[in-house]
């Protein structure tokens, strides 16, 4: 008996333990976003340190300030648009209501659809949002001063308060927007929307166009366009249709084409060189990653477009019965592989190449949250660039869940996966899926000077400390990210 009642009293001492142990972890940000009081990401060094003080960091005669990066006037189409944030209650197709944050009252907000070579001009303006909020145009080539990213290059927009943006669209393609201000609670929330770019003359041809995102909304679940019922999109038979996926959520969407062969045309709005056609593989859509698909109607009956998992994320094409016929017969389907597909095309970007800087990135895992190189968020030294120069990274990835790992201001070329160089199209992106195991090598030319975020675009990895800078040297930023402005861009 007295041993029991010992073991009794042990058993309550390690539970005890374990309890105050969570809560010192807990209360020391274990899996919490956390941030600095006052930190000027410009002023990072490769030690990790920031050496400007809590002082602003203005323009001399060696440095530009990112606020003065901007498009010059080319005497483009001007497109302008406006995009009201605000508190919205939702009423989901079941007669269910939910509390969004919403553009426009609506979520995903709307689609801004332009040309190549168009000036964009949004104007955002906050009505109640009290965390504040910014606009991050995902994968567009945005000068630093039009990137939205709270703390780097503005301050968070408040309530009553406005930002207006304003880029050349010089890229066509499929991308997407969505706060920068706390974006792992503000994208969930519904802060997020498509803006698509149309070419000057199509690379390829095609009767439809349509543009769907997937989204994850906090209270209402996954939902496509918008709905949490799945989406029915009109094409005729002997119509080719092309087909762009915005995956707007925080974790890989297995996504199925039934009732066709198709092609991927292009992978985050950067066409493939010479597509072929496929069938009955699942396309591994990382979260913020966009896959553009064309195919042809068939004669008699529907193509469906669904997700491996998740039956809400459905897309009907089709004038007949809506039925979802072979939709799901190849649950054990193989992975799309992007690095054997379509046709080579000697760009002359080679892995073997001269870099002028090579970097190298562990993805990792702690008990305090997500790291790169051993560190998080704003204790990762910066990657130092000059504009002009070529730079190679390194990236490796060993434990956890997916990492898609997003750069901001560029696009980069994938160079190789696990040491064996790509042997179809040459795939260039902005975000990268990277799964336990891999290792990728990428390279991108410093074009676009700026002060850009890197981070995993899993935005609860990123608000968890898997992000970092990369700065050009001589751009500085008056804005400061921390505690002390209210700037939190994860």
């Amino acid at each position: 008996m007295l041993r029991f009642q010992r073991n009794k009293r042990a058993a309550r001492s390690a539970a005890a333990a374990a309890l105050v142990l969570l809560v010192l972890l807990t209360a020391a940000g274990c899996g919490v976003p956390h941030y600095p009081a006052s930190v000027n990401m410009a002023s990072m060094s490769m030690d990790g340190h920031n050496h400007a003080g809590h002082e602003q960091v203005g323009t001399t005669a060696n440095t530009i300030a990112c606020t003065e990066l901007q498009d010059p006037d080319t005497g483009a189409e001007v497109r302008e648009f406006e995009l009201t944030a605000q508190d919205t209650t939702i009423r989901l197709e079941d007669g269910t209501t939910v509390e969004a944050w919403t553009f426009n009252g609506s979520t995903p907000g709307p689609e801004l659809r332009v040309h190549e070579g168009d000036r964009v001009v949004v104007k955002l303006i906050n009505r109640d949002i009290e965390e504040g909020v910014t606009i991050h145009w995902h994968g567009v080539a945005v000068p630093c001063s039009q990137d939205g990213v709270a703390g780097v290059t503005q301050d968070a927009v408040w309530p009553g308060e406005s930002f207006t943006y304003s880029f050349i669209a010089d890229h066509h393609g499929t991308y997407w927007y969505h706060s920068h201000q706390e974006s792992s609670e503000q994208a969930k929330k519904g802060l997020i929307g498509r803006i698509v770019i149309e070419p000057k003359e199509k690379t390829f041809q095609y009767d439809k166009d349509f543009a769907v995102t997937m989204q994850e909304l906090d209270g209402a679940g996954y939902m496509i366009n918008g709905s949490t019922d799945g989406l029915k999109l009109n094409a005729e038979p002997g119509e080719t249709v092309r087909l762009r996926l915005v995956n707007s959520t925080n974790r890989t969407q297995f996504m199925g084409v039934a009732g066709v062969p198709f092609k991927v045309i292009s992978m985050d709005g950067q066409d493939l060189n010479g597509p072929t056609p496929i069938t009955r593989q699942f396309l591994p859509v990382g979260a913020a990653q966009r896959y553009d698909l064309l195919f042809e109607m068939p004669q008699e009956g529907n193509v469906v477009v669904f997700n491996k998992y998740e039956d809400g994320l459905t897309a009907i094409l089709g004038g007949g019965d809506t039925k979802v016929d072979d939709g799901r017969l190849y649950k054990t389907a193989p992975i799309f592989d992007f690095t054997s597909y379509g046709t080579p095309n000697d760009d002359g970007v080679t892995p073997d190449m001269a870099f002028d800087r090579t970097y190298e990135l562990d993805f990792g895992t702690t008990f305090s949250g997500f790291t790169i190189n051993g560190k998080a968020f704003h204790d990762v030294p910066p990657l130092l660039v000059k504009e002009g120069e070529w730079i190679k990274l390194r990236l490796i990835y060993n434990s956890g869940g997916d990492h898609p790992v997003h750069l901001h201001g560029h696009f980069f070329k994938v160079l190789t996966k696990n040491g064996k160089p790509l042997t179809g199209s040459p795939v260039y992106l902005d975000t990268i899926l990277l799964e336990r195991g891999d290792v990728y090598e990428i390279a991108f030319r410093a074009d676009n000077p700026g002060l850009w975020m890197q981070h995993c675009h899993n935005l609860d990895h990123a608000a968890k400390g898997m992000s970092m800078m990369v700065n050009y040297e001589g751009v500085s930023t008056p804005y400061f990210v921390g505690t002390d402005t209210g700037n939190l861009p994860d």
